[in-house]
């Protein structure tokens, strides 16, 4: 007879629990979360007018004497049901400020609206997917003897592909500053935008919020070099925002040439350093742009949501551009599960950031993201909803759904007191997981059908 694991084990004794349908309740409500936070806690809630109890809820009677909340990651890697979940409402989030919704007006869509990326300048030459790994003279060496090409034709999917064809060239101490600096770098570029949006028209630049806003929304993504690029929806609107319309000046082509403009002259200059001294940081020259226009010629709005939400739940491991859990020690750094491309980045990132020059750069603590240390996705204030906002609806919908319709007050009293599973009940979950994933793929793809053949009617 086969012996149970200890997985196997845990699980049957998970069953065998005289709570085990309301645990089962907890983990069907957390969407099978991977590692849930455990609370222990109180609530009571009172009609805001009479001051009557409506309810009262308290763990003491719940499995374990604790309630199990999702730990809301983005990462895929570190939790699958939560970053699906983050991804939809990132979807939802991106697509209010291209089509309306969520507050946001559906003249929106009628905007100069545009979909950009701005990319890492070159720090050496790396491996190119396709035949641009040739050199371009068969005998081309760099100052160390090695080929400036493999004259291999790579896939894109080629583990190859993005690493340096000679390290002693690659400048990893600027790569690391580049990627320390990119929110500097979007900030001033966004500055630069509206610099150019108002000289172009005969405005001061002090004059430009009069007349008109810039609103955005911007996703951070790996290239295959294990450098940051940038992709980033922009609106240009009224003075007011989403409520105004903008200018009569305001087109998406000169939108499009105040972004071109911008990224050729931002420029962030690092501290000096004796080690580095001092560098004159760039956006790289690819910058790509693209009009998104209300009848359809330009790329899909659904899409570009669609592409920004995927992006957010990636995280550094998936991408092979670093780990998601910061590195403690230099021994980290060794143990570390990436390429050694990745690796030299990482202790870069160490060397550079015991520098007393850099440490208000924080590079050992982003050392695991190779020293890009701004948030995956960010946004101006005007641009849609937020995810707060996507949450209390989430939960004002799910009050509604229970027969909530009081205006009530609540009373909270709640401390933390765990996170995570056992491993059989993290089978358990995972299975939920799953089950929940695939009904929710049936639903959207009836209803995909319902669409279409409402469309064909």
């Amino acid at each position: 007879m086969r012996q149970l694991s200890e997985a196997d084990r845990d699980a049957i004794r998970i069953a065998q629990d005289p709570q085990f349908s309301r645990w089962l309740e907890q983990i069907a409500a957390t969407g099978g979360c991977a590692h849930p936070v455990h609370l222990s806690g109180s609530t009571t809630t009172l009609d805001a007018i009479t001051g009557e109890i409506l309810n009262q809820y308290d763990t003491r009677d719940e499995p374990g004497e604790r309630l199990l909340v999702r730990c809301r990651n983005r990462r895929a890697t570190v939790c699958a049901p939560c970053s699906r979940l983050h991804a939809g409402d990132t979807f939802h989030l991106v697509r209010a400020g291209l089509l309306g919704g969520k507050n946001v007006p559906a003249t929106v869509c009628d905007r100069p609206r545009l979909f950009i990326t701005l990319t890492a300048p070159s720090f050496g030459p790396v491996h190119r997917a396709g035949d641009r790994c040739r050199p371009r003279r068969a005998r081309e060496r760099c100052e160390h003897g090695r080929p400036l090409g493999c004259g291999a034709v790579h896939v894109a999917e080629e583990s190859l592909v993005g690493q340096p064809l000679c390290a002693d060239c690659y400048d990893y101490p600027a790569h690391a500053l580049w990627h320390a600096n990119a929110g500097k770098l979007w900030d001033r570029f966004v500055i630069g935008v509206r610099r150019q949006l108002a000289s172009a028209v005969g405005l001061t630049q002090s004059r430009f919020p009069d007349h008109a806003r810039l609103s955005f929304a911007r996703v951070a993504e790996y290239q295959k070099r294990a450098a940051v690029h940038v992709h980033a929806v922009v609106r240009l609107d009224g003075p007011a925002g989403p409520d105004d319309q903008p200018p009569a000046w305001g087109t998406a082509d000169l939108m499009a040439d105040a972004v071109r403009a911008s990224a050729r002259r931002v420029v962030v200059r690092t501290a000096y350093s004796p080690a580095v001294g001092e560098l004159a940081l760039r956006w790289g020259a690819q910058v790509d742009v693209r009009p998104l226009r209300a009848d359809g010629l330009g790329p899909d709005d659904d899409a570009v949501a669609a592409y920004v939400a995927k992006y957010v739940t990636k995280g550094a491991s998936e991408t092979g551009a670093g780990t998601d859990h910061r590195l403690v020690t230099w021994d980290d750094i060794d143990a570390a599960p990436v390429t050694d491309h990745v690796r030299t980045l990482m202790r870069t990132c160490w060397h550079l950031g015991g520098l007393p020059e850099y440490e208000p750069l924080h590079l050992r603590a982003w050392a695991h993201t190779l020293g890009y240390r701004g948030h995956i996705l960010t946004k101006s204030r005007a641009y849609s909803t937020t995810y707060a906002a996507l949450r209390a609806d989430r939960a004002e919908h799910q009050g509604h759904a229970r027969g909530d319709t009081h205006d009530t007050a609540t009373d909270a009293h709640w401390r933390y007191v765990g996170s995570g599973h056992t491993l059989g009940a993290a089978a358990i979950a995972a299975g939920i997981a799953e089950d929940l994933f695939t009904n929710s793929e049936a639903v959207r793809e009836a209803h995909l059908r319902e669409r279409e053949g409402a469309v064909l009617e």
